[in-house]
């Protein structure tokens, strides 16, 4: 039997908004919660039409990240061996690749497609951190852990060598249930997600931050200077599928981190008033970056527009950024888009 299945997390906006557009379009699903597979399976004697939803993380450590995504690729190096399924929505492999944001750049460089710097491996620590912005002169940039989603520990961070004074911007912080009074001087607290952005200027405060954040391992890339609109900076969203942009949202910001969920303002891109130029060029480099992972036929793809310029540069890739709430809200077309590629299957005895 040909059956479409949603493998996620029960009552999530991804579950009840997929169900929503697969009933306007008429495809019969069977939905499985990951600890449902985990323990049964897929069921048997069937030819399966699958998407993946990826895990939940409800930890809030920043450390908890490397375990989730740990497992997460022990299930997907799993699904990757299952004989009944005959279609992923975006198969494993290509998954697991995007979840590797350092080898993903180097992927798209190596492509010809314009990302944003890397300032390369080995930063570690505060100290490695400095010497490299020194030595290549960069003194600003972004950090990010390696396993991060949703601006979770993303820090921006700039220093003046001149004067020695720095900055940084973070939605991490160290967890301060963790300072016990046992505990001795040196002991350095967690990081925790705050899901809101904080200003560090303190020096000595900074270089304890940074020592936390570096240690969790984390990919260090230039800080370009955003286009800016109606006095704020911002970034897009792109979802491609099938080759093509299926959605281009603005996230416009006050600050250095543009995610929506730090009270940013989303706007259609349509209202930015682009060029057809510069229109033509970022539909292209989201099919050219899509097209490097064979077999993906949904990417959320991260682009900035440098100042000034409107250079367009890629500065992350997620084969599951496919929520956008003001798409779900709207038309639900993403969604939509799925599940009519899924119904397609079923109806044309399980070929595309």
């Amino acid at each position: 039997m040909r059956t479409a299945v949603l493998l996620g997390n029960r009552d999530t906006k991804r579950t009840i908004y997929f169900e929503k557009a697969a009933r306007q379009n008429g495809l019969p699903f069977l939905f499985l919660e990951w600890e449902e597979w985990r323990r049964c399976g897929f069921p048997a004697d069937s030819q399966l039409f699958v998407k993946i939803d990826p895990p939940v993380w409800t930890d809030g450590h920043l450390s908890g990240l490397n375990d989730l995504v740990g497992s997460y690729r022990s299930d997907l190096k799993a699904l990757e061996k299952e004989a009944s399924v005959s279609q992923f929505l975006n198969p494993p492999r290509a998954l697991m690749e995007l979840l590797d944001k350092t080898r993903c750049k180097q992927v798209l460089k190596e492509a010809g497609l314009p990302v944003t710097q890397s300032l390369g491996e080995g930063i570690v620590d505060s100290e490695a951190l400095l010497s490299r912005m020194k030595d290549l002169r960069i003194f600003s940039v972004f950090i990010k852990p390696v396993s991060g989603s949703g601006a979770a520990g993303v820090t921006a961070f700039r220093f003046q060598p001149k004067t020695g004074r720095m900055a940084a911007y973070s939605c991490a912080a160290p967890d301060q249930a963790a300072l016990k009074p046992e505990r001795s001087s040196s002991f350095r607290p967690p990081l925790i997600n705050t899901k809101r952005l904080h200003t560090i200027t303190e020096s000595a405060e900074i270089m304890d931050f940074l020592d936390s954040l570096l240690s969790l391992g984390c990919i260090v890339e230039r800080w370009y200077p955003k286009a800016d609109f109606q006095g704020f900076s911002y970034d897009l969203r792109a979802v491609c599928q099938d080759g093509a942009l299926d959605f281009l949202l603005a996230r416009l910001s006050k600050g250095p981190v543009t995610n929506l969920h730090l009270n940013n303002h989303p706007l259609e891109a349509s209202r930015l008033a682009l060029s057809e130029d510069v229109t033509s060029t970022i539909k292209e480099l989201c099919r050219r970056a899509c097209g490097c992972y064979p077999g993906l036929r949904s990417a959320g793809i991260d682009i900035l527009l440098e100042k000034g310029s409107l250079k367009p540069r890629i500065i992350e890739m997620n084969g599951q950024g496919d929520l956008l709430y003001q798409d779900i809200y709207d038309k639900n077309e993403i969604y939509s888009h799925q599940v009519r590629v899924m119904k397609a299957w079923l109806e044309q005895g399980g070929t595309l």
